[in-house]
Protein backbone atom coordinates (compact mmCIF):
# COMPACT_ATOMS: atom_id res chain seq x y z
CA UNK A 1 0.00 0.00 0.00
CA UNK A 2 1.41 3.15 -1.38
CA UNK A 3 2.03 5.70 2.25
CA UNK A 4 1.53 9.38 1.50
CA UNK A 5 4.79 11.58 1.44
CA UNK A 6 4.93 13.44 4.67
CA UNK A 7 7.24 15.81 3.36
CA UNK A 8 4.89 16.84 0.32
CA UNK A 9 2.57 19.81 1.05
CA UNK A 10 -1.13 20.13 0.93
CA UNK A 11 -2.81 22.01 -1.91
CA UNK A 12 -4.14 25.28 -1.49
CA UNK A 13 -7.19 26.76 -2.87
CA UNK A 14 -5.44 28.17 -6.08
CA UNK A 15 -4.28 25.01 -6.69
CA UNK A 16 -7.43 22.88 -6.31
CA UNK A 17 -9.08 25.12 -8.46
CA UNK A 18 -7.12 24.06 -11.45
CA UNK A 19 -8.06 20.38 -10.75
CA UNK A 20 -12.03 20.89 -11.02
CA UNK A 21 -12.84 20.99 -14.84
CA UNK A 22 -16.49 21.85 -14.17
CA UNK A 23 -15.81 24.68 -12.03
CA UNK A 24 -13.64 26.02 -14.66
CA UNK A 25 -16.12 26.07 -17.20
CA UNK A 26 -18.75 27.68 -15.10
CA UNK A 27 -16.39 30.17 -14.27
CA UNK A 28 -15.41 30.87 -17.69
CA UNK A 29 -18.83 30.90 -18.96
CA UNK A 30 -20.00 33.58 -16.54
CA UNK A 31 -16.96 35.53 -17.57
CA UNK A 32 -18.02 35.06 -21.30
CA UNK A 33 -21.96 36.37 -20.64
CA UNK A 34 -20.45 39.43 -18.53
CA UNK A 35 -17.93 40.16 -21.30
CA UNK A 36 -21.29 39.86 -23.82
CA UNK A 37 -23.03 41.89 -21.61
CA UNK A 38 -20.24 44.93 -21.72
CA UNK A 39 -20.04 44.85 -24.75
CA UNK A 40 -23.47 45.36 -26.10
CA UNK A 41 -24.03 48.13 -23.18
CA UNK A 42 -20.75 49.89 -24.88
CA UNK A 43 -22.29 49.24 -28.28
CA UNK A 44 -25.83 50.47 -27.26
CA UNK A 45 -23.77 54.05 -25.60
CA UNK A 46 -21.66 54.01 -29.07
CA UNK A 47 -24.90 53.63 -31.59
CA UNK A 48 -26.02 57.07 -29.41
CA UNK A 49 -23.59 58.81 -29.99
CA UNK A 50 -23.01 58.00 -33.85
CA UNK A 51 -25.20 59.67 -36.87
CA UNK A 52 -26.19 56.59 -37.11
CA UNK A 53 -30.37 56.77 -39.06
CA UNK A 54 -30.61 59.84 -37.24
CA UNK A 55 -34.30 62.19 -36.38
CA UNK A 56 -35.33 64.43 -38.99
CA UNK A 57 -38.82 64.99 -38.90
CA UNK A 58 -41.68 64.70 -36.44
CA UNK A 59 -44.66 64.50 -38.86
CA UNK A 60 -48.40 65.44 -36.97
CA UNK A 61 -51.16 63.26 -38.19
CA UNK A 62 -53.79 64.76 -37.23
CA UNK A 63 -54.91 68.11 -37.41
CA UNK A 64 -54.26 70.95 -34.35
CA UNK A 65 -56.20 73.92 -33.34
CA UNK A 66 -55.02 75.17 -29.86
CA UNK A 67 -51.04 73.36 -30.51
CA UNK A 68 -48.93 75.45 -32.13
CA UNK A 69 -46.05 74.37 -34.48
CA UNK A 70 -43.51 76.51 -32.24
CA UNK A 71 -44.54 74.27 -29.12
CA UNK A 72 -44.28 71.13 -30.92
CA UNK A 73 -40.47 72.17 -32.02
CA UNK A 74 -39.38 73.00 -28.52
CA UNK A 75 -40.74 69.91 -26.97
CA UNK A 76 -38.83 67.92 -29.32
CA UNK A 77 -35.75 69.44 -29.65
CA UNK A 78 -35.63 68.88 -25.23
CA UNK A 79 -37.23 65.51 -25.42
CA UNK A 80 -35.99 63.31 -28.54
CA UNK A 81 -32.69 62.55 -28.05
CA UNK A 82 -30.80 59.54 -29.68
CA UNK A 83 -31.58 57.86 -33.07
CA UNK A 84 -34.13 56.51 -35.21
CA UNK A 85 -33.91 53.09 -32.90
CA UNK A 86 -32.41 54.96 -29.59
CA UNK A 87 -35.05 57.59 -28.78
CA UNK A 88 -37.25 56.97 -26.11
CA UNK A 89 -40.76 57.25 -27.47
CA UNK A 90 -42.55 57.21 -23.67
CA UNK A 91 -39.73 59.94 -22.41
CA UNK A 92 -40.53 61.80 -25.64
CA UNK A 93 -44.41 61.11 -25.23
CA UNK A 94 -44.74 62.86 -21.72
CA UNK A 95 -43.17 65.82 -23.16
CA UNK A 96 -45.60 66.20 -25.69
CA UNK A 97 -48.19 65.69 -22.80
CA UNK A 98 -46.78 68.19 -21.08
CA UNK A 99 -48.00 71.01 -23.43
CA UNK A 100 -51.23 73.39 -22.83
CA UNK A 101 -53.97 72.21 -24.41
CA UNK A 102 -52.40 68.43 -24.75
CA UNK A 103 -54.54 65.88 -23.63
CA UNK A 104 -53.11 62.58 -24.84
CA UNK A 105 -49.70 61.82 -27.03
CA UNK A 106 -48.83 59.25 -29.13
CA UNK A 107 -45.38 58.66 -30.69
CA UNK A 108 -44.01 56.02 -33.18
CA UNK A 109 -41.19 56.21 -35.52
CA UNK A 110 -41.86 56.45 -38.95
CA UNK A 111 -39.60 54.78 -41.46
CA UNK A 112 -36.44 55.62 -42.59
CA UNK A 113 -36.02 58.64 -40.43
CA UNK A 114 -38.92 60.34 -38.75
CA UNK A 115 -41.74 60.23 -36.33
CA UNK A 116 -45.27 60.00 -36.12
CA UNK A 117 -46.94 62.13 -33.54
CA UNK A 118 -50.42 61.71 -32.96
CA UNK A 119 -52.33 64.95 -30.67
CA UNK A 120 -55.36 65.02 -29.03
CA UNK A 121 -56.41 68.18 -27.84
CA UNK A 122 -58.41 69.23 -25.41
CA UNK A 123 -61.98 70.81 -26.14
CA UNK A 124 -63.03 72.97 -23.90
CA UNK A 125 -67.20 72.97 -23.19
CA UNK A 126 -66.46 75.10 -20.13
CA UNK A 127 -64.87 77.56 -17.94
CA UNK A 128 -63.74 76.51 -14.66
CA UNK A 129 -64.55 79.17 -12.28
CA UNK A 130 -61.47 79.77 -9.88
CA UNK A 131 -60.89 82.81 -7.18
CA UNK A 132 -57.53 82.96 -8.52
CA UNK A 133 -54.45 81.83 -10.61
CA UNK A 134 -54.56 80.42 -13.82
CA UNK A 135 -57.16 79.94 -16.24
CA UNK A 136 -59.32 76.47 -15.92
CA UNK A 137 -61.25 74.77 -18.18
CA UNK A 138 -64.00 71.82 -18.46
CA UNK A 139 -62.66 69.74 -21.53
CA UNK A 140 -65.63 67.25 -22.92
CA UNK A 141 -64.84 64.03 -20.40
CA UNK A 142 -64.86 66.58 -17.61
CA UNK A 143 -61.53 67.03 -16.50
CA UNK A 144 -60.24 70.14 -15.29
CA UNK A 145 -57.12 71.72 -17.71
CA UNK A 146 -55.24 74.86 -17.45
CA UNK A 147 -54.23 76.75 -20.37
CA UNK A 148 -54.35 80.03 -22.49
CA UNK A 149 -56.71 80.61 -25.03
CA UNK A 150 -55.40 82.15 -28.58
CA UNK A 151 -58.87 83.95 -28.58
CA UNK A 152 -61.56 84.32 -25.52
CA UNK A 153 -64.11 81.36 -25.94
CA UNK A 154 -67.89 82.10 -25.33
CA UNK A 155 -68.17 79.16 -22.76
CA UNK A 156 -70.48 79.05 -19.57
CA UNK A 157 -68.77 79.18 -16.19
CA UNK A 158 -68.80 75.60 -13.95
CA UNK A 159 -68.08 75.67 -10.20
CA UNK A 160 -67.67 73.31 -7.30
CA UNK A 161 -65.69 71.33 -4.87
CA UNK A 162 -62.85 70.18 -6.14
CA UNK A 163 -62.92 67.10 -7.96
CA UNK A 164 -66.59 67.76 -9.01
CA UNK A 165 -66.12 68.47 -12.97
CA UNK A 166 -67.34 66.05 -14.38
CA UNK A 167 -70.84 65.64 -12.29
CA UNK A 168 -71.49 69.63 -12.73
CA UNK A 169 -71.18 68.98 -16.74
CA UNK A 170 -73.90 66.28 -16.50
CA UNK A 171 -75.57 68.11 -14.53
CA UNK A 172 -75.11 71.17 -17.44
CA UNK A 173 -76.39 68.71 -20.30
CA UNK A 174 -79.23 67.57 -18.64
CA UNK A 175 -79.84 71.86 -17.68
CA UNK A 176 -79.10 72.35 -22.05
CA UNK A 177 -81.99 69.53 -22.46
CA UNK A 178 -84.71 70.56 -19.91
CA UNK A 179 -84.30 73.89 -20.73
CA UNK A 180 -84.16 73.80 -24.32
CA UNK A 181 -88.33 73.99 -25.43
CA UNK A 182 -88.48 77.47 -23.72
CA UNK A 183 -85.65 78.70 -25.98
CA UNK A 184 -82.96 79.18 -22.91
CA UNK A 185 -79.86 77.61 -21.99
CA UNK A 186 -77.60 77.91 -18.49
CA UNK A 187 -74.25 80.12 -18.30
CA UNK A 188 -73.67 79.20 -14.80
CA UNK A 189 -73.88 76.22 -13.20
CA UNK A 190 -72.58 75.98 -10.00
CA UNK A 191 -72.44 73.10 -7.34
CA UNK A 192 -71.81 74.41 -3.42
CA UNK A 193 -70.06 73.17 -0.97
CA UNK A 194 -73.26 71.24 0.51
CA UNK A 195 -74.59 69.78 -2.66
CA UNK A 196 -76.87 72.48 -3.97
CA UNK A 197 -77.28 73.31 -7.24
CA UNK A 198 -78.35 76.94 -8.77
CA UNK A 199 -78.23 77.76 -12.92
CA UNK A 200 -77.82 80.89 -14.25
CA UNK A 201 -79.90 81.12 -17.58
CA UNK A 202 -78.79 83.78 -20.82
CA UNK A 203 -81.49 86.13 -20.05
CA UNK A 204 -80.50 86.55 -16.33
CA UNK A 205 -82.81 84.40 -14.23
CA UNK A 206 -81.02 82.71 -11.40
CA UNK A 207 -82.56 79.09 -10.92
CA UNK A 208 -82.53 78.06 -6.87
CA UNK A 209 -82.30 74.20 -7.71
CA UNK A 210 -80.98 73.12 -4.25
CA UNK A 211 -80.00 69.44 -3.22
CA UNK A 212 -80.98 66.62 -5.44
CA UNK A 213 -83.37 64.00 -3.13
CA UNK A 214 -84.66 61.22 -4.49
CA UNK A 215 -87.89 62.20 -3.53
CA UNK A 216 -87.53 65.23 -5.20
CA UNK A 217 -85.18 64.81 -7.77
CA UNK A 218 -83.73 67.71 -9.67
CA UNK A 219 -85.09 66.39 -13.02
CA UNK A 220 -88.80 67.38 -11.77
CA UNK A 221 -88.03 70.58 -10.74
CA UNK A 222 -86.07 71.77 -13.75
CA UNK A 223 -88.89 70.31 -15.72
CA UNK A 224 -91.53 72.35 -13.56
CA UNK A 225 -89.72 75.82 -13.76
CA UNK A 226 -89.40 74.97 -17.93
CA UNK A 227 -93.34 74.13 -18.16
CA UNK A 228 -94.27 77.57 -16.11
CA UNK A 229 -91.22 79.87 -17.85
CA UNK A 230 -93.08 81.76 -20.25
CA UNK A 231 -95.31 83.53 -17.29
CA UNK A 232 -92.24 83.32 -14.63
CA UNK A 233 -90.86 85.30 -17.55
CA UNK A 234 -93.14 88.15 -17.46
CA UNK A 235 -93.87 88.09 -13.64
CA UNK A 236 -89.65 88.50 -13.59
CA UNK A 237 -88.97 90.93 -15.96
CA UNK A 238 -85.28 90.94 -17.25
CA UNK A 239 -83.77 89.08 -14.43
CA UNK A 240 -85.29 87.34 -10.97
CA UNK A 241 -84.64 84.24 -9.15
CA UNK A 242 -86.50 81.14 -9.24
CA UNK A 243 -86.63 79.73 -6.06
CA UNK A 244 -87.53 75.63 -7.23
CA UNK A 245 -86.77 74.32 -3.79
CA UNK A 246 -89.80 73.54 -2.79
CA UNK A 247 -92.15 69.94 -3.12
CA UNK A 248 -94.76 71.09 -5.26
CA UNK A 249 -94.35 74.56 -6.76
CA UNK A 250 -91.41 77.45 -6.56
CA UNK A 251 -91.18 81.21 -5.29
CA UNK A 252 -90.17 84.31 -7.05
CA UNK A 253 -88.44 86.70 -5.95
CA UNK A 254 -86.38 89.94 -7.24
CA UNK A 255 -83.22 90.05 -9.11
CA UNK A 256 -80.07 89.99 -6.91
CA UNK A 257 -77.94 93.26 -6.15
CA UNK A 258 -74.72 93.27 -7.59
Amino acid sequence: MAKANPLRKPKSEAERFWDKPVTMNLVSDLLLVCGIAMLAWAGMLAMQRLPLQPLRQVVVSTPIEQVSRAQIEHAARSALTGNFFTVDLDQARAAFEKLPWVRRAELRRRWPDGLELVLEEHVAVARWQRAEGEQQFVNTYGEVFAATPAAEPALPVFAGPEGSAATVLWRYEESVAALKPVGRHPVAVVLSAREAWELKLDDGVVVELGRDHAKHPLTERLARFAAHYPAARETLGAAGVADMRYPNGFALRPGRKA
